[in-house]
């Protein structure tokens, strides 16, 4: 399974890896060229001499810009390039030791979960056909129970009848049919336990233990495809070394992981004394062992970060980079400015990626039988209507798009199911006619743009 990955590394070259994000991400050739360095470098260590390979670190990054330009999208989209374990947390949801609240030990932990779905998702993938089967015997055994001789022997009797229903059962024919079985059940006693941050790990932990000491059968009347589908998931598990599923788990986190840790900036708030300013601050230095490399324990076993990828963002329109502690901004030696929109972004954002907002907006209604088409100067008004409240008003980026966009389909969207068969050509003069009337009052675009 690693091999697989680092063969899909091998084929994403920076060069590779950055034409993929164009088709998702507009503009910010800086920071997607900073990316793609950053995991071509994954690849090339695993091929280092072992002497040399633990020496290299990853480069981790930190990425500064305004909100809505696309800082969470490049890591998002560069996790799921690569199928690696990928975490996106908020820094401001962590206290430091001694404070209410989460530890910053959990996101790494966070991030062996991940890894750990990830692998029993492909493990399962691999047994689906042998689990299938399995699964059809006991359906089977439902429908027709097998009969055995004092010798243990089975009657052949049945064998026809049963053959015959297994060949219904793979058309679909018995799908609707209901049966009674036995679901393999995990009893999870509640269990509550007070004290200090990080206990909620141990309380996990626990309900882990305990639904495993005390599983339990149930009795349940499911259709013959539910049941199926249940009987599969129960077999795979049972074809699966779940060992070597957190074993490998683990060596994908410390390996090939990612956190992004988003709103960095919110913990970098000089506030001399006390406060929540000293809890920032303290955020700030438990971050610093997991950046440089310890070890954090998790329930698949110790997790060492020495080579997870840390991506930091935050607008840092309030505090600088430079206001983080010195020991911190040496953690993030790769340095990329995600530059404001513009209103020619907003027409690309508009109409080239895959996912572009028009063509969610004529997929969508669609589904009620309306045909809906933008039209290039009506693309052009929204992009400006979007870079003019911007300016007027706070500056979210791509996100004014989804505003502007909302409201401009409002009516058409509210009337789709009595509109069904009709072309609705949405042209400038439509744009301005919807939305002149909020633009030009200032206090109402504040509020509804």
């Amino acid at each position: 399974m690693t091999s697989q990955l680092s063969e899909l590394l091998e084929e994403l070259t920076p060069k590779r890896i950055v034409e993929e994000l164009n088709k998702y991400v507009v503009g910010q050739e800086e920071a997607k060229k900073a990316v793609a360095i950053a995991l071509r470098n994954r690849w090339r260590r695993q091929k280092l001499p072992e002497y040399i390979r633990d020496e290299v670190a990853p480069k981790n990054i930190l990425m500064i810009g305004p909100t809505g330009v696309g800082k969470t999208e490049i890591a998002r989209r560069l996790a799921g390039l690569i199928k690696a374990p990928f975490v996106k947390v908020e820094a401001t949801k962590y206290t430091e030791v001694g404070y209410v609240g989460r530890d910053v030990e959990s996101m790494v932990r966070e991030l062996v979960e991940v890894s750990y779905q990830m692998v029993k998702r492909e493990k399962v993938e691999r047994v689906k056909e042998r689990a299938r089967k399995l699964a059809e015997e006991r359906i089977l055994d439902y429908l027709v129970p097998q009969q055995f001789t004092s010798f243990g022997i089975r009657e052949s009797q049945d064998a026809g009848k049963r053959e015959e229903l297994r060949e219904r059962l793979r058309r679909g024919e018995l799908d609707e049919k209901v049966i009674e079985i036995d679901v393999q059940e995990k009893a999870i006693p509640m269990v509550g336990i007070a004290g200090p941050p990080g206990f909620e790990e141990l309380e996990n932990q626990l309900r882990e233990m305990f639904s495993n000491l005390m599983p339990s059968k149930k009795r349940r009347k499911l259709r013959v495809k539910e049941a199926l589908h249940i009987l599969e998931q129960e077999e795979a598990e049972k074809l699966i070394d779940m060992e070597e599923v957190a074993r490998e788990a683990v060596f994908r986190a410390e390996n090939f992981g990612i956190i992004f840790i988003d709103e960095i900036d919110k913990i970098a708030v000089k506030t001399p004394g006390t406060g929540p300013g000293v809890s920032r601050e303290g955020v700030q230095r438990d971050l610093l062992p997991i950046l440089e490399g310890t070890n954090v324990n998790t329930k698949y076993g110790p997790v060492k970060t020495d080579h997870i990828l840390f991506i930091g963002a935050g607008a840092f329109h309030m505090a600088k980079p430079s206001d983080l502690i010195p020991e911190l901004q040496g953690r993030f030696p790769i340095r990329v400015e995600l530059k404001p929109l513009t209103k020619e972004d907003f027409v690309k954002i508009l109409t080239e990626p895959e996912n572009a907002l028009t063509k969610q907006y004529i997929e969508l209604l669609r589904t009620e039988g309306v045909e809906i088409e933008f039209t290039e100067d009506a693309v052009e008004e929204i992009a400006r209507i979007s870079e003019d409240t911007n300016n007027r008003t706070e500056n979210i980026g791509a996100r004014r798009l989804h505003t502007v966009m909302e409201k401009l389909l409002e009516d058409i969207s509210f009337n789709a199911p009595d509109m069904s068969g009709q072309h609705i050509i949405i042209d400038s003069r439509f744009v301005r006619a919807k939305l002149e009337g909020i633009v030009k009052d200032e206090e109402l675009s504040r509020y509804i743009l």
